[in-house]
C-alpha cells in the first residue's frame, strides 16, 4: 500500500496570510454619554473600516489592592488615564469594590457605558521602573488581553496604550529610555496573541475566516503616546507583522507542509509581487553539489525523496538611490532534523521542524523591507533550505568534505548539520562583499542547544573583529532592548578557534566534536569559530588588508519550541536597527 501525502496550494496558503489580522488605526471615539455600538475606526493600512467591539487598555496607572498598600497610596491617588479614557478609572474603582484583583496582572473585564461594544478590559503591564523591568510587559499586558477578550466575545477590539509615567522629570529618569516604543511593541504583542498557524487557517473554511481569532484589531492613540505620525507608526507595525506572519508559517510549518520545495513555493509565492525584491530559486542538484558541497552533504541522505530535495533561495532588495549600506545574510532552513547518522533518539527529535526559524526569519524581513521600502539599503540573502534525513546514503562522522572555500572539514558529529549548510553559502556571502557598499555579514540559524542553556529565551550575538569594532552587536542589543525583542551578547575566544584548529594534516578544520553542545564548554561559540575558518573569513579579519563585518546570531532559545508558537526573532530587532534608520 502507498503512502499517500496530503497536496498543499500555495495560493490556498496566500489567501490565508492575506486573510491575517493586521492592525488600523482608531480615529473615532465614542464621547460621553455616546453609545459605543456605532464607533467606527478610520481606514487603516488594510484599507478596511470596522465597528469595534471591545476596548483594551493596557497600563501601568492603576496598581492592585495589594500594590497600593505596599506603595501607601490608595485607588483614588493613583495616576489618572490620560484623555479620551479618562473614563476608566471611575470604571475600575467600582470594579474594585467587589474584586481585589482588579489592577494586577489578570485581565479585568467590566461594562462600560463609554467603551466600545460596552465591553472594557483592563490590562496592567505591572511595575515597570525596578532595574530588570522592560518594555515586554506591555506586549505581555497585550497578550494576555486579546486572549482574554476572545473569550469575552470581542473579534474587533480596540487598543490603547498608556504610557510609563514616573515621578521623576524626564530628564532626570533614565527609565523612560526603556519604553520609547511602548506603543508598538503593545501592538506586537497583541498581533502576536491574535496569529494562528498557516495549517490552521488552511483548514478552515471561508465561514470561519480561516480561524481567525481576531479580525480586526484598531489601535486608539493618546496624546500622552507623543506619536507625531499614528498612521506611519501603525504602516511599520503592520509592515513589521506582515513579516512576523511569513516567517511563523515557514518556522512552525510542519516537515511536510514546509520541506524544501514547498517552503520555498510559499517563501517566493509570498514576495513575487513585492517591488524591489528579487527571489531566485537553485534547485538543480549538480549546481548545488558544484557551488555548496557542505549543504549537499547534509542534504544527501534527502535525495531519494523529491518533496524532500534541498532548495537554496536567493533574495535581492536593491532600492532607488545611493546605496550607504549591505545586508548580506545567511540563513539555516533545516526543515526537519533527524540528526542524521548520529541519529536523535530519546524523543529529541520532536520538535526538529523548528530548526528553520534562521531562514525564516529572513524571509519574512524580506516581506517587511517589501512593504516598507527603506532607502540607503540594501540587502541580500541566501537561505538553505535543506532537510538532515537518516538513509543509507547519509553523511557520516569522520567524513572530510572539500568546502567551496576550499578548507578539508573533518565531520566530527552529522547532528551539527546547521554550520554546514550555512558555511559555503557564508563563503559566497564573502566573495561578493568586496562588491558591496559597507557590508555586513550575518548568520541567522537555531544553531545549538548552549545558547538556549546559556541565555535561555534570547538571541546571542557573537562578533569577529570588524563587526566588533562596528559595534554591530552594541546596534543589536540596544535596538532589541527597546523594541522588545533582546540580544545577549557572546564573543569569540581564542579557546573556541583552537577547539575547531586541525588536529593531523589530513584536515583544515574540525566541525564538531561528538557531544552535545549542552555537554560541551563554550558550546555555542566555537560553531562561530568554525563558520568564520570555514568560509574563509579567517583571512579578513582586522589583520587583513580586506576586512569583513560579521556576525554569527544564534537563535536558538529566542525562536521558541512547541508547544509555543514561534516568535519571528530576530525580525524585530534587525528591523529597528537597520531599516527603520532607513525610512
Amino acid at each position: 500500500m502507498s503512502l499517500l501525502l496530503p497536496t498543499f496550494s500555495a495560493e490556498r496558503g496566500l489567501a490565508a496570510v492575506a486573510k491575517h489580522t493586521l492592525v488600523t488605526l482608531v480615529k473615532a471615539f465614542p464621547t460621553a454619554g455616546a453609545t459605543a455600538a456605532g464607533a467606527t475606526a478610520a481606514t487603516g493600512a488594510t484599507g478596511a473600516t470596522a465597528d469595534y467591539d471591545a476596548l483594551i487598555v493596557i497600563s501601568p496607572n492603576y496598581p492592585s489592592a495589594a500594590a497600593a498598600a505596599a506603595a501607601g497610596t490608595t485607588p483614588a491617588t493613583s495616576a489618572p488615564f490620560p484623555a479620551p479614557v479618562e473614563f476608566v478609572k471611575a470604571d475600575l474603582d467600582a470594579a474594585r469594590v467587589i474584586d481585589a484583583a482588579v489592577g494586577s496582572t489578570e485581565v479585568t473585564v467590566v461594562a462600560s457605558e463609554k467603551a466600545f461594544g460596552k465591553r472594557l478590559l483592563f490590562a496592567s503591564t505591572g511595575p515597570l521602573s525596578r532595574d530588570y523591568d522592560d518594555v515586554r510587559r506591555y506586549a505581555d499586558a497585550a497578550d494576555r488581553a486579546i486572549k482574554r477578550a476572545v473569550k469575552a466575545g470581542a473579534r474587533r477590539p480596540a487598543i490603547t496604550v498608556v504610557p510609563y509615567q514616573s515621578t521623576k522629570s524626564v530628564t532626570d529618569d533614565a527609565t523612560h529610555d526603556r519604553y520609547t516604543q511602548h506603543v508598538e511593541v503593545a501592538l506586537l504583542g497583541a498581533l502576536a496573541a491574535s496569529y494562528v498557524p498557516l495549517e490552521a487557517r488552511e483548514s478552515e473554511n471561508e465561514a470561519n475566516n480561516f480561524g481567525l481569532k481576531v479580525l480586526e484589531l484598531g489601535w486608539l492613540p493618546l496624546e500622552a503616546n507623543r506619536v507625531a505620525d499614528p498612521q506611519r507608526l501603525v504602516s511599520y507595525v503592520n509592515a513589521v507583522e506582515a513579516g512576523r506572519i511569513l516567517a511563523r508559517d515557514i518556522g512552525g510549518s510542519d516537515p511536510e507542509r514546509a520541506a524544501p520545495p514547498l517552503a520555498t513555493e510559499h517563501i517566493c509565492g509570498s514576495l513575487k509581487s513585492a517591488a524591489n525584491v528579487k527571489c531566485t530559486v537553485i534547485a538543480d542538484q549538480s549546481v548545488l553539489a558544484k557551488e555548496y558541497p557542505l549543504l549537499t552533504a547534509v542534504g544527501r541522505a534527502s535525495q531519494c525523496v523529491e518533496r524532500h530535495r534541498p532548495r537554496v533561495i536567493e533574495l535581492e532588495y536593491v532600492p532607488a538611490g545611493e546605496i550607504k549600506e549591505t545586508l548580506l545574510l545567511v540563513g539555516k532552513g533545516i526543515t526537519y532534523d533527524t540528526g542524521g547518522a548520529d541519529l536523535k533518539v530519546g524523543g529529541a527529535m520532536a520538535g526538529m521542524h523548528r530548526d528553520k526559524c534562521g531562514a525564516a526569519a529572513i524571509a519574512g524581513l524580506f516581506r517587511t523591507i517589501s512593504l516598507l521600502q527603506p532607502k540607503g539599503v540594501a540587502v541580500i540573502a541566501k537561505l538553505a533550505m535543506v532537510r538532515n534525513s537518516i538513509g543509507a546514503d547519509a553523511y557520516v562522522s569522520d567524513e572530510i568534505i572539500r568546502a567551496r572555500s576550499g578548507a578539508r572539514v573533518r565531520i566530527g558529529n552529522t547532528d551539527a548539520e546547521g554550520r554546514m549548510v550555512m558555511a559555503d553559502l557564508l563563503c559566497h556571502m564573502k566573495e561578493i562583499a568586496p562588491s558591496h557598499t559597507n557590508p555586513f555579514l550575518f548568520t541567522i540559524a537555531t544553531l545549538t542547544g548552549h545558547a538556549y542553556r546559556a541565555y535561555g529565551p534570547y538571541a546571542a550575538v557573537m562578533d569577529n573583529g570588524p563587526a566588533n569594532r562596528a559595534n554591530v552587536h552594541g546596534r543589536l542589543f540596544d535596538a532589541g532592548n527597546v523594541w522588545g525583542d533582546p540580544f545577549e551578547v557572546s564573543t569569540l575566544r581564542r579557546e573556541d578557534f583552537d577547539f575547531v584548529a586541525p588536529k593531523n594534516a589530513a584536515e583544515d578544520v574540525v566541525q564538531a566534536n561528538t557531544q552535545p553542545s549542552v555537554n560541551t564548554p563554550r558550546g555555542h561559540q566555537y560553531p562561530g569559530a568554525f563558520l568564520v575558518v570555514a568560509s574563509g573569513l579567517d583571512k579578513h579579519g582586522l589583520d587583513s588588508t580586506q576586512p569583513i563585518a560579521y556576525s554569527h546570531l544564534d537563535i536558538a532559545g529566542a525562536a521558541a519550541m512547541p508547544p509555543l508558537l514561534p516568535t519571528a526573532s530576530p525580525l524585530v530587532t534587525l528591523a529597528a536597527a537597520f531599516i527603520a534608520p532607513r525610512l
